[in-house]
């Protein structure tokens, strides 16, 4: 196991919030990598820590970061307050001001997973200076096209499958129109579920809600019970049900065409969460400064958990020559 120079779990203020980072490294001189997780609210340092830490924390200093009003960062008091995405968009902007100030560099790696990568996308053609490379999995694109073709997925499936109870509960639901299902989140929820059951979120695994939230929220020692438990179940609908509707309106296709950053896809080849063929039509349009789509052939919608020592080793094989290229410390 590796000597950690530095494994902290601190509070620090962001634009006006007090929210939450695990910082994990073994060399203060190693360039930092930040993983901005999914969701909405839906923190994943539970299992990004104990599988990544042995693949990367010899190499980055490693950052998850529980986003405003997500898992540790999440805050009843705060719960009436407005949230937008020009609000979180710049709380990614000052955890990277944070994050190079306090560890002396030009810039860092951002990995960004699923909504991680919305606000990732929303962030890089702001603020771009800070950033050496963008890495995304699970790459959402548009919002209307993103839920017909899950939907979709599901429908066909179920017929295929001949699984009459998935069938009803879909016709129930009805499909989306523009991205929204006339049920609202909760809707939502029915298709994710089946879409999760049916292989479209995990491919070889095909986990249960517990086996893939709870189990590693319980075993990692990322979180305790009481009271984070409450805190990630609140959070992960809080930030729903704040930014659901304009996340789902969102078509990078026809508003992000250019980054002004080397670009890393790691996709897996069977996502239906966010469906693969959307993420590799944008990225084959993208303009870049240097881009590289990586498949990930045995993995839906996270391979960084489905593949995880190749994709640990992978990051490594594509950032490091970067890194020795155009170091990111001052």
């Amino acid at each position: 196991m590796s000597n950690y120079i530095i494994d902290s779990v601190i509070d620090i203020e962001i634009n006006g919030d007090v929210q939450n980072l695990h910082i994990r490294g073994t060399d203060l001189n190693n360039p930092v990598v930040l993983f901005v997780h999914g969701g909405p609210g839906a923190c994943d340092r539970s299992w990004v820590m104990p599988s990544q830490s042995k693949n990367l924390a010899d190499s980055f200093t490693m950052v998850c970061w529980d986003q405003r009003m997500a898992g540790k960062s999440y805050r009843q008091k705060n719960a009436k307050q407005p949230m937008t995405l020009d609000q979180v968009t710049e709380d990614l902007h000052q955890v990277v001001q944070y994050l190079c100030k306090e560890f002396k560099k030009e810039k860092i790696y951002i990995v960004g997973h699923s909504w991680g990568t919305v606000l990732s996308c929303l962030f890089l053609p702001k603020y771009p200076e800070q950033v050496a490379a963008y890495v995304g999995m699970g790459q959402f694109v548009n919002g209307p096209l993103n839920e017909s073709i899950s939907y979709d997925f599901v429908v066909d499936y179920a017929k295929e499958h001949n699984d009459t109870k998935a069938l009803k509960d879909l016709e129930e639901i009805g499909a989306p129109v523009n991205g929204q299902y006339a049920g609202g989140l909760k809707a939502l929820m029915v298709q994710r579920n089946y879409m999760t059951k049916f292989g479209g979120g995990s491919w070889k695994v095909r986990e249960s809600s517990y086996e893939s939230i709870l189990k590693p929220f319980f075993t990692s020692g990322e979180y305790n019970v009481i009271p984070d438990l409450y805190r990630y179940y609140k959070g992960v609908f809080h930030c729903l049900e704040k930014l659901w509707d304009a996340v789902v309106s969102i078509e990078f296709d026809k508003s992000v065409k250019k980054l002004d950053v080397p670009v890393f896809l790691f996709q897996g080849d069977h996502d239906r969460n966010t469906p693969t063929e959307l993420a590799r039509e944008w990225f084959d349009n993208l303009e870049a400064p240097y881009k590289e789509y990586v498949p990930f052939h045995e993995s839906a919608h996270s391979p960084i958990k489905e593949e995880a020592e190749l994709w640990g080793k992978t990051l490594k094989e594509k950032l490091l020559p970067l890194e020795k290229e155009h170091p990111t410390s001052k």
